[in-house]
């Protein structure tokens, strides 16, 4: 079985799981609620530019495949 990488990581899903997953883990381990605002805010914002950009690259390679299929 393959993952579709290029889809889990533009999942809102996924990286609220991962978001969720790191908070639990900084929880357990006592970290002060401030770090863990800080990295959650990280972690939230990395995920939507990298979503945002496989987005983006995905749209403008079909664009380009059908413009590639509508000249032959």
């Amino acid at each position: 079985m393959k993952i579709d990488w290029a889809t889990k990581l533009t999942s809102r899903k996924f990286w609220l799981a991962v978001t969720g997953f790191i908070t639990s883990v900084l929880l357990v381990f006592n970290v002060p609620d401030m770090t863990i605002n800080q990295i959650t805010g990280m972690v939230t914002a990395a995920s939507m530019v990298i979503a945002y950009i496989i987005g983006e690259g995905l749209v403008d390679a079909a664009a380009e495949k059908n413009k590639t299929i509508e000249k032959e």
